[in-house]
């Protein structure tokens, strides 16, 4: 049953995927204010066909409409889930991801049209310059910033390390941190094909800002207060 349910949220998955990308050329002439929220439909389609083909529901631990904007949105990463989410409800939102994801025909094509921070992981020190430069001028014009300080995709139940650069982004442009703990991992399981019906916890600790010198220990309290929100 889950493997029928499953193929069936994949169909309507890249059918959906199929149908934004060829609407997505078209759009890509026009402003963003006009394009992005076409696109932005498909990722309200895609956490609504997950509740429907898979049972995957979620629950939010906090006020998720009335964040501030601007701020540096730092969350953890397990799946697809919380890229989709997060682009969806906290729009204006500046995604950092790698490069190579804007060549992947149709899903490239309507990535493009949300203008994310698309980085070149070969050349770190330079994609770490870029993230910062570029994420503080998306700031300074009111978008929020989404930093996954671990960089990829973590298995359930563990943490990567995590960079310092969200603390250093929201220090420079003086906006405050929210931080996010989720477990879409848990049902939406990252590089496998069934998913797990449940209800996926997201919760949101209080916007802070950062006054400590040492961001490093400003992401260590993040890390900690991550870990202890999923345990």
């Amino acid at each position: 049953m889950l493997f029928i349910r499953s193929a069936l949220f994949y169909l309507g998955y890249f059918i959906s995927l199929f149908i934004i990308g060829l609407m997505s050329l078209p759009l890509l002439l026009m402003p963003k204010k006009i394009a992005a929220p076409v696109i932005l439909l498909w990722s309200r389609f895609v956490v609504f066909w997950l509740k429907i083909c898979c049972g995957i529901h979620y629950h939010i631990n906090g006020n998720i409409n009335q964040l501030p904007s601007p701020c540096v949105v730092i969350a953890n990463h397990q799946s697809p889930w919380e890229t989709i989410f997060l682009q969806l409800y906290l729009y204006p939102l500046t995604t950092v991801l790698k490069q190579e994801l804007l060549h992947i025909p149709f899903f490239g094509w309507g990535l493009r049209i949300l203008n994310p921070i698309a980085i070149n992981r070969s050349h770190p020190v330079q994609a770490l310059k870029q993230i910062k430069k570029i994420s503080v001028e998306r700031l300074q014009k009111g978008d929020r910033v989404l930093i996954f300080p671990e960089g990829t995709r973590q298995p359930v139940g563990q943490l990567g390390n995590f960079a310092r650069s969200g603390a250093d982004i929201a220090k420079t442009a003086d906006v405050p941190i929210v931080v996010i703990a989720q477990d879409a991992g848990n049902y939406w399981h990252n590089k496998k094909f069934l998913k797990t019906p449940g209800t996926i916890q997201l919760t949101i600790r209080e916007p802070f800002t950062v006054n400590a010198e040492n961001t490093k220990e400003v992401m260590q309290d993040i890390q900690a207060w991550i870990q202890t929100t999923l345990s």
